[in-house]
């Protein structure tokens, strides 16, 4: 089963060999999928179409919904149809293209945590600056930052890992094409070229957290100093669907980076993977659905009109 000379394609090892549990996790994923397709776009559509959330908070949570979408669709659609056909080779080119968009929209979406604690930290902050600070044409720039150092970082990752050939093992225990295992298979300058990619972008990363530690300290510091009850909790309700996604992307990427995928049982690698590339698209409109009235109800309308739409198209078919 290993094959050690120039790789041409590689083979996603399925976590089951018994036919049933992989068309059952074909399945499983396709509603994980729907699932969250389907929230993320309801959030997407009702941003877009109600004019009351038309501000900077909800323009950026719109990007993030599209991240999202975006995100989940790199990698589960390929897993669902291998799954349903016993398909499971994935050409060079086709890895390439999972590796390129995953980091692309991974680090698109911190960056773009990063604008949105800013946002918060504006509007808790200096509230009477708030208009002229986060403008339309600032928020624009910072969404398009978001979205252009994260097609710089992907660019410069993917260009170096698949500039050469490979030669190892094809064999990659995952369901979609995950950089450890093609860590495992490049050549040494490669590596050596990869180790310091990631030692700059570990020094970025950590730039950017104490830039968000130091933004949500001020916030919490500056909510505890407004007198009323009520305040305090309209305050903190604005910002924490933000702090709550912020934490878990945070704690996706760590277990994405700290996992042993060695050691680990194949079971394990599905739910380590599943945690940081599922998790954060599913829980995000639930956790802005719960957490904010305004998202809640334009949602809610969307859907009214969807059924009503669906209602009377029925009706019409009846009678003809």
């Amino acid at each position: 089963m290993r094959n050690f000379s120039i790789i041409t394609e590689f083979i996603l090892v399925e976590f089951s060999s018994v036919r049933e549990l992989q068309v059952l996790h074909g399945v499983l994923f396709l509603m994980i999928y729907l699932a969250a397709l389907m929230g993320n776009l309801l959030t997407f559509a009702a941003i877009i179409t109600d004019p009351q959330l038309h501000s900077p908070m909800y323009f950026f949570l719109s990007n993030l919904s599209f991240l999202d979408i975006c995100s989940i669709s790199v990698t589960l659609p390929k897993f669902i149809v291998n799954s349903l056909s016993g398909i499971h080779s994935l050409s060079i080119l086709g890895c390439a293209a999972q590796i390129f968009f995953l980091s692309f929209f991974a680090s698109a979406e911190f960056a773009l945590l990063v604008a949105m604690s800013y946002d918060r930290y504006v509007a808790i902050c200096h509230p009477l600056h708030y208009g002229i600070i986060m403008n339309p044409v600032r928020c624009l720039w910072a969404a398009s930052g978001s979205w252009l150092s994260g097609l710089v970082y992907s660019a410069l990752h993917t260009g170096n890992m698949f500039h050469e050939p490979f030669t190892g093992c094809n064999m990659i225990h995952q369901f979609f094409c995950d950089v450890p295992y093609i860590l495992k298979v490049l050549p040494s300058d490669a590596f050596y070229n990869e180790f310091v990619l990631f030692a700059a972008s570990i020094s970025v990363f950590l730039l950017c957290f104490v830039f968000l530690i130091a933004s949500y300290a001020r916030i919490f510091s500056t909510v505890l100093k407004i007198p009323s009850v009520e305040g305090r909790y309209k305050a903190i309700s604005t910002c924490s669907p933000q702090l709550i996604i912020l934490l878990l992307f945070l704690m996706s990427a760590m277990i994405a980076v700290f996992s042993n995928t060695t050691d680990s049982s194949p079971t394990l690698n599905l739910l380590i993977a599943m945690t940081y590339t599922t998790l954060p698209p599913l829980m995000n409109p639930i956790i802005y659905s719960l957490r904010n009235q305004k998202v809640t109800v334009a949602m809610g309308k969307i859907m009214r009109r969807m059924v009503s739409s669906l209602f009377m198209k029925t009706q019409k078919a009846s009678k003809n």
